[in-house]
């Protein structure tokens, strides 16, 4: 997927806010989704099984601020 000048602006502007940024196709590399309530969706990172929630913005898709479900 190539992002256009307005997608990878974007993403800047995000990385700057919150670091990590994911789009769809990044995200569903890294992560297992499980369920979404706008803004947020329930996500099992792929690397350690660590549950959680990474908020997300519509246009243009991105997802960030991965937050661990602490126990």
């Amino acid at each position: 997927m190539t992002e256009t000048e307005e997608q990878i602006a974007e993403r800047a502007r995000l990385e700057q806010i919150h670091g990590h940024v994911w789009n769809t196709t990044e995200v569903t590399r890294d992560f297992e989704i499980s369920g979404f309530l706008a803004p947020y969706v329930v996500a099992t990172r792929k690397s350690d099984n660590a549950t959680g929630r990474l908020t997300f913005q519509h246009a243009p898709r991105f997802y960030f601020s991965f937050t661990p479900t602490t126990k």
